[in-house]
């Protein structure tokens, strides 16, 4: 992205680009056939079921103002407007848990205002919104976008986790509300006495725990041993909203003798009920707004300015990453400008305002590359077939495959030209067809499997296309027909999904991965080298890292703290945009520029696993490589905190790393210096068990049989 701020000169250059490529945004949507289907229903239920989530959250914080129903409308709304006139399709808009804090913080500064009060509340947040669109729009103007690289790791990380604490907060907080009185509720009633409230509180952690647990080994189901490929597939993808039926249903189970509101279940009015309605009245009542409070809005207004303006870009970024080859130009600066109007419009029908989301953004390109790779296998399996009938040889066959990729690819009308093409043979197979003498004869499955050599043959392409985004945001305000049938959801069930949240965004966090090393035992530490690691592993020194992450978790511990302080709460966007001029000009200060380099990279850096194997008899091991399906792969490859690609890559030799690189013997892996934490191999001892005879027991190290997951993906759709 071109890093310019000439006023408007960015927002022409997004505009320019994105509508060359307009209508090939909707044919290739159409042209996809009901395959579409299955990324729409995928990244709907990624979205549909934190916005329920998050309005129960608004509901109780907000003393019933703002409920699911205006979550689940902003998100429909926001969602269908950004498909149809948005810059970049791929980015999927939705009410996140920023937006749920600063209202929250926004309404326990109102309500106890007598000039201002909780009737008033929504019209002061529009005036909220509408100086945050004013800010946006100076943002987008200027070309603020261009600068948000210089919002790194440091910064990313960072804020993820205290998303990630902020959800296990209120996961927590609602678990022990289980066990109280609910302020809107009659106190007499038979369920809300204590042997009542201690029974709901009890079933509540069950139905909570369950779904948590549950979610959490449903993820992990294409690892599974059991079951055939698509049916692993089908439950990794859609295991967490199934699981959210399942507890539902067994939250009905007890039913005999059970007072009514045991369990306790979401609570939102329908949209159709009497004064469901006066929220989308709220611009008649903003000019009763104290004009104190008119001004004073600016204040919060910049706060959730800034946490757009890097949430926003941050998810269009992940979701345009390099590693997925996308064709269309990005559109930061316009977009940006687009949610400008669109939080007008949210605030002037009371409604929070919706923003690009992580991980769902980059969640919705990875299902559309599968999509994509599903597309082109079909076709290339079915021309490899008719060549392989009509006796061609395999360079002819390779060239049939190639022209049939070609025709598989939309012409682009604008300057940048398609780069890929078909991946190059594998020399097992070029070997395998030249010792068998089949270069120029007719091939045959047992040189070329047309259900497995193809797979290696695609490289990682995207459907690019509007309709998928536009039918899943349509789908999420169909759920408003349904609120009945949501109703039904045990609180319970949602503060066990918040949980499930805090935990998945976890793995593939480096922030969080160094707190573990951390309370990992120095004994133990040459584990971590066993699997696939962060390449700072292996070249910065551990005080280092130490040092690093202490910073990182004292600061975090500044951003969590400032949310509990009732006025001040307000400001924990500035603490984040701190981190900018604290990476670039304190941080130096006190960190060597290599290791600042490695610990905070700007993309997701691993290095592959060693392992220390045992051998009997001078006998070494074998390595065995675990076949993967596509799916699988991709779990692999793209980390479930931000949906980052992970990328192979060697240490770098950097000056923590002793030695040169003619020191470094061929009796360890290439990739790693001698700094690794796992003990040298001569100082690995085995006692001889008086059990055994003859040649002691050797240990020797060796490159892990492993290679790196990036290496080694591929988009393949066979099912095992």
């Amino acid at each position: 992205m071109e890093e310019t701020f000439v006023p408007f000169r960015g927002i022409k250059n997004d505009l320019r680009g994105r509508l060359l490529c307009y209508n090939q945004d909707w044919i290739g949507g159409l042209r996809s056939g009901v395959r579409i289907l299955a990324p729409t229903t995928y990244i709907f239920f990624a979205s549909a079921i934190p916005v329920i989530s998050f309005g129960e959250q608004l509901e109780r914080n907000t003393e019933g103002t703002l409920t699911a129903v205006q979550t689940l409308a902003s998100t429909s709304l926001c969602g269908i407007i950004h498909s149809i006139v948005g810059g970049q399709p791929l980015l999927i808009l939705g009410v996140a848990e920023p937006t749920v804090l600063m209202y929250t913080f926004m309404f326990d500064f109102a309500k106890d205002r007598k000039d201002l009060g909780q009737k008033l509340f929504l019209a002061w947040t529009g005036w909220v919104c509408v100086w945050t669109a004013l800010l946006l729009f100076l943002l987008a103007t200027l070309g603020a976008c261009s600068i948000i690289n210089r919002f790194t790791r440091l910064a990313g990380e960072l804020f993820g986790l205290l998303i990630a604490m902020l959800f296990m907060q209120q996961a927590i907080r609602g678990l022990v509300e289980e066990f109280g009185i609910p302020e809107r509720e009659n106190p007499k009633q038979l369920a809300l006495q204590p042997s009542w409230r201690f029974g709901n509180g009890m079933f509540a952690l069950v139905l909570s725990f369950g779904l948590l647990f549950s979610s959490l080994r449903s993820r992990k189901a294409r690892s599974w041993r059991y079951g055939t490929g698509w049916l692993r597939g089908l439950i990794a993808d859609y295991g967490v909203p199934f699981m959210v039926l399942v507890w539902t249903g067994v939250s009905y189970i007890p039913v005999n003798k059970i007072p009514e509101g045991i369990p306790r279940r979401l609570f939102s009015p329908n949209p159709w009920s009497p004064g469901a309605y006066s929220n989308w009245t709220v611009i008649k009542e903003m000019v009763s707004v104290p004009p104190l409070y008119i001004v004073g809005a600016i204040i919060p207004a910049t706060m959730i300015a800034v946490l757009y303006y890097f949430d926003h870009s941050v998810a269009s970024q992940l979701a345009q990453q390099k590693e997925f080859n996308l064709k269309k130009p990005s559109s930061y600066h316009y977009d940006l400008l687009l949610l400008g109007f669109l939080v007008i419009i949210c605030g002037l029908i009371g409604i929070p305002p919706s923003n690009g989301v992580i991980p769902q953004s980059p969640m919705h390109t990875k299902s559309l590359a599968t999509l994509k790779h599903q597309l082109l296998r079909n076709k290339l399996v079915s021309t490899a077939r008719k060549s392989i009938s009509k006796n061609s040889s395999l360079v002819q066959l390779y060239r049939s495959m190639q022209e049939a990729y070609n025709e598989m690819q939309t012409p682009l009308v604008y300057q940048r030209p398609p780069e890929l093409g078909l991946k190059e043979l594998k020399e097992s197979t070029i070997q395998l067809a030249s010792s068998a003498g089949y270069m120029d004869a007719p091939v045959d499955e047992t040189v070329f499997d047309v259900n497995k050599d193809v797979d290696d043959l695609l490289p990682v392409e995207v459907k690019e296309q509007r309709l998928s985004n536009l039918l899943q945001a349509l789908m999420v305000g169909a759920c408003l027909a349904a609120m009945p049938v949501l109703k039904k959801i045990p609180t319970s069930v949602l503060w066990g999904y918040f949980a499930f949240m805090a935990i998945e965004s976890l793995p593939g966090n480096q922030f969080w991965e160094r707190i573990l090393l951390l309370f990992t035992a120095p004994s133990r530490r040459y584990k971590v080298l066993e699997e696939n690691h962060a390449t700072f592993v292996e070249t910065v020194p551990f005080k280092t890292i130490a040092m690093f992450t202490l910073f990182q978790t004292a600061y975090l511990l500044g951003c969590f703290g400032i949310t509990w302080i009732p006025i001040a709460g307000v400001l924990f966007p500035l603490l984040i945009m701190l981190l900018v001029p604290v990476r670039q000009y304190l941080l130096p200060k006190f960190f060597k520029g290599v290791h600042l380099q490695d610990l905070d990279a700007a993309e997701y850096e691993e290095a592959p696993a060693i392992t220390y194997n045992m051998s009997f008899d001078g006998q070494e091991p074998q390595p065995r490589t675990p076949r993967m399906d596509s799916g699988e792969v991709l779990d692999e490859i793209i980390t479930r905190s931000r949906g980052e690609i992970r990328h192979a890559n060697s240490p770098k030799i950097t000056s923590s790393t002793p030695g040169s690189v003619e020191d470094m013997k061929p009796a360890y892996s290439p990739r790693v210096s001698r700094k690794a934490y796992g003990p040298p191999a001569g100082e690995l001892k085995v006692e001889r068990s008086p059990r055994m005879t003859g040649k002691p027991l050797e240990i020797k190290q060796t490159p892990s049989p492993q290679s790196s997951v990036y290496a080694r993906s591929t988009y393949g759709s066979s099912s095992s």
